[in-house]
């Protein structure tokens, strides 16, 4: 195996979870419409909060995409192949969340501003849902051949850690929106976020309990790799411990970067439990290895050269996109005409 194989398997990982981190509060507003927000004009604050955000955030899904595709084809094709039904559902919901703001920003009628509204509700929902049924069913070994062919039935892919994996991202997304909304709405609001978030909050320690012995049980993380999984595992549990006395206390940035690490955590567990694997087949002599599964030596290095080159200019316009928003809504923001999506 060689650096720039592990290179680009970290950096594979790191998409994901920056992907995650940014997106997730996305996912998490758009849930907090219909489950926090009490009347129509509060559903568009908080689309508007997201607003110049959501479309970049979601750029970073498509990027791991297209970063596996290149450096790891193989790893790319037996994914995308086996777990076509959950990607094309993943990618239904964030096309119906990504038109529900253009639709919901140009709605004529209450209806028609209802029923966007609830597209990107339903879009947020299952979106992050599908997203963590598929990470935490392949870590669980498929059916796989010696060419990479993946032939997963209905219940290898709908199991219990798939969909408790499944509702942990949503629920985390959740905590993350509404940290996320505590950061851009008046204080008042901000409050009565976080104020939620501290009660949803003890819903975290049992499901994590819950997560840890199904892993346990149906993975072989925690005994193939002990140390880092066990560490890995602690860092979630310290991290949702800090969101909650942030929460708690109406620290939002704190509690906003916690939930963050949370997403991320989940996205560590996994490539570090799959490595130096990037599929688990239920025939081990089957199971795709970062070397094999890799693209050729001169593939990576070109990448290499790219990613050096393009990273700092990403970096630098993300940056500068939430330096310019950083400020926060109010109500006038759609009174004036400031509702753009």
């Amino acid at each position: 195996m060689s650096i720039l194989q592990l290179l680009w398997y970290g950096v594979i990982a790191l998409l994901f979870a920056i992907f995650l981190f940014l997106d997730g509060f996305d996912f998490g507003v758009g849930m907090a419409t219909r489950l926090i927000a009490k009347t129509p004009a509060e559903r568009s604050l908080y689309m508007r909060a997201i607003g110049p955000h959501w479309d970049g955030n979601e750029v970073w899904l498509i990027t791991a995409g297209g970063a596996m595709f290149a450096s790891f084809p193989l790893w790319y094709a037996s994914l995308f192949s086996g777990y076509y039904i959950l990607l094309f559902l993943t990618l239904v919901a964030l096309i119906l969340r990504g038109v529900s703001f253009e639709f919901a920003s140009h709605a004529q009628t209450p209806k028609e501003l209802n029923v966007w509204q609830w597209a990107n509700f339903c879009g947020s929902l299952l979106a992050p849902f599908f997203l963590g049924m598929m990470l935490t069913s392949l870590i669980q070994g498929v059916p796989m051949d010696a060419q990479g062919n993946i032939w997963a039935n209905f219940w290898q892919v709908c199991n219990w850690l798939s969909i408790v994996g499944g509702i942990a991202t949503v629920y985390f997304s959740f905590l993350h929106g509404l940290h996320f909304l505590s950061l851009k709405l008046p204080a008042d609001d901000s409050r009565r976020m976080l104020h939620v978030s501290s009660k949803v909050y003890w819903i975290a320690y049992p499901a994590l309990i819950v997560f840890v012995l199904l892993a346990f049980f149906q993975t072989d993380f925690y005994r193939a790799r002990p140390i880092s999984t066990w560490l890995i595992t602690v860092v979630i549990l310290l991290a949702t411990v800090a969101g909650h006395w942030a929460a708690t206390h109406v620290r939002g940035g704190i509690a906003f970067i916690a939930t963050g690490i949370t997403l991320a955590g989940v996205i560590a567990f996994i490539f570090n439990g799959l490595f130096p694997r990037v599929l688990i087949a239920t025939n081990p002599k089957y199971s795709m290895l970062i070397k094999d599964a890799a693209a050729s030596p001169k593939t990576l290095s070109i990448m290499t050269i790219v990613l050096v080159c393009l990273l700092p200019v990403v970096l630098i316009y993300l940056i500068w996109s939430y330096y310019i928003q950083r400020k926060r809504l109010s109500a006038q923001d759609i009174s004036t005409g400031e509702s753009g999506y």
